[in-house]
């Protein structure tokens, strides 16, 4: 039977008696980053950028979100007391709106994403069942959806622990076929196939080696996504010391991957051949090429049960995070109830019922879906820019430093942190940032509601200001929309 909490601001939770090792966090971190998007990446990087301009991508990619990992593994042990990853180092940073803002535009990230997950299981699945639609949302589709959406909610009601072990089996499941994939195409790599026109001169098309560049960090900027997974959840971890740990291995292992598939596709197909793939799945293609039809198809499963993977990861963190924030008196109640498992389980019925709901969406208007979920990727990137600040901020103060403690070290990875997490909101576009304002604005009213059945003040003078230009910017997002002059 679920309970009703009601925590005052700032409480912490007891641990329970049997929490997350590092296995299960590092799952965590590399099932949320792993996702459907991996199997995609030979195409969608070599469509706009030669192989050299991809490493030079990868590298900035790589120092950009290696800084931070390193933020989330040092406030992990340094902010003990902040379990909830990027909610809590917003709020702690800059105040209780701007924290009740990024645990709503977190939660509405993770589960308008998760609507993508489930109808991109079944449009995988459709290669071996055309029934599902290649786009999988025939009703076919949605009804299959629909059922592992509940399935994965029973799973997660059992408790939180269950699902994690649950999520490590799906996570190396999903490595199996991705491992297959660099044997055999490493097997199959012919250098002076990866070496043809290795910079792109010979297709005037993708210009020159910086705007090619520039080309790949827009893909890498979705796939690293899922990098705070162990944050999330820290307050159910065993040990402290695992989150950063985990943060890392996840993130290594992740990079190790990226690196691997768009590096030796470019060794079994030249960068005109892989950019006239179909995007979906592409690596099944190189695949297929390297060892015949067999392969084609380990890829296509391994995609399914990769997406599977990350639409689990993804259910926890979407309940997790209002969660917490509720327990701090940021959200309704209704957020905080959890059951005798100690499972969110108010949070996670009113996340999975959007879900259903979507879905069902998708199936009438899968263009209304998609308007809504490219805005709500960007919404994702905006807590990354503030957790990398309060990094910044705590070196700067020396709030928690003693002597020799790297503060200056702290420092520097706190910058390039926030310097890369605000471009990372800048390359997304500004339109996109702009249209954000439409999925922030109704937060306004629930964070209001939230403080005012506390009796508790909702905003000061600037959270007033900041309230007032989101309104404006939705406002004007909206109509711009209307008018056509912008568009998801």
């Amino acid at each position: 039977m679920a309970k009703a909490i009601t925590i005052p601001v700032n409480a912490v939770q007891k641990k329970s008696s049997v929490g997350l090792g590092l296995v299960p966090l590092v799952a965590l971190v590399v099932g949320s980053m792993i996702g459907g998007g991996v199997f995609s990446l030979p195409q969608n990087m070599a469509k706009a950028a030669s192989p050299g301009a991809v490493i030079i991508g990868w590298l900035i990619a790589g120092v950009g979100m290696l800084a931070l990992a390193f933020v989330y593994q040092g406030l992990s042990t340094r902010k003990p007391k902040l379990d909830a990853g990027p909610y809590s180092y917003a709020r702690a940073g800059f105040g209780d709106f701007i924290g009740f803002n990024s645990a709503w535009g977190y939660w509405l990230s993770a589960w308008i994403g998760n609507v993508s997950y489930a109808v991109l299981i079944f449009g995988a699945l459709s290669y071996f069942v055309p029934v599902f639609g290649s786009e999988g949302n025939t009703w076919q589709a949605i009804v299959g959806a629909s059922i592992c959406l509940w399935l994965v909610h029973a799973l997660i009601l059992m408790g939180i622990r269950q699902a994690a072990l649950v999520n490590v089996v799906t996570t190396i499941a999903k490595l199996a076929p991705i491992f297959i994939f660099i044997v055999m195409a490493l097997i199959a790599f012919n250098l002076p196939t990866f070496n043809f026109d290795i910079w792109g001169a010979g297709v005037p098309a993708l210009g020159d080696v910086m705007t090619q560049v520039k080309s790949t960090m827009l893909v890498t900027l979705w796939v690293f996504i899922g990098i705070e997974g162990a944050s999330v959840v820290s307050a159910r971890a065993e040990r402290r010391a695992d989150i950063g740990r985990a943060t890392i291995l996840g993130f290594a292992t992740a990079l190790s991957v990226y690196l691997l598939i768009s590096l030796l596709s470019f060794g079994v197909m030249t960068q005109p051949e892989l950019a006239a793939l179909p995007s979906s799945a592409s690596m099944a293609n190189v695949l297929e090429k390297a060892v015949g039809p067999w392969g084609s198809v380990l890829v296509r499963i391994g995609l399914v049960v990769s997406v599977a993977g990350a639409f689990l990861s993804w259910t926890l963190f979407a309940a997790e995070i209002p969660y917490r924030a509720a327990r701090e008196g940021m959200m309704p109640d209704v957020f905080a109830t959890e059951n005798e498992r100690g499972s969110p389980i108010g949070s996670l019925w009113i996340t999975n019922i959007l879900v259903q709901a979507f879905l069902i969406i998708t199936l009438y208007s899968n263009s209304t879906y998609l308007a809504l979920f490219y805005i709500a990727s960007t919404a994702i990137l905006v807590p990354y820019v503030f957790s990398g600040a309060y990094a910044l901020k705590l070196a700067m103060t020396g709030e928690s430093y003693g002597v020799g403690d790297g503060r200056s070290r702290d420092m520097f990875v706190g910058a390039i942190a926030t310097v890369y997490g605000a471009w990372l909101v800048y390359a997304a576009g500004p339109n996109y940032l702009l249209m954000c304002a439409l999925l922030y604005a109704p937060g306004i009213l629930v964070y209001w509601w939230a403080r005012s059945v506390r009796g508790e003040k909702a905003f000061n003078v600037m959270e007033v200001a900041i309230a007032a230009g989101i309104v404006i910017a939705a406002g004007i997002a909206g109509y711009w929309m209307w008018t056509g002059a912008i568009s998801a």
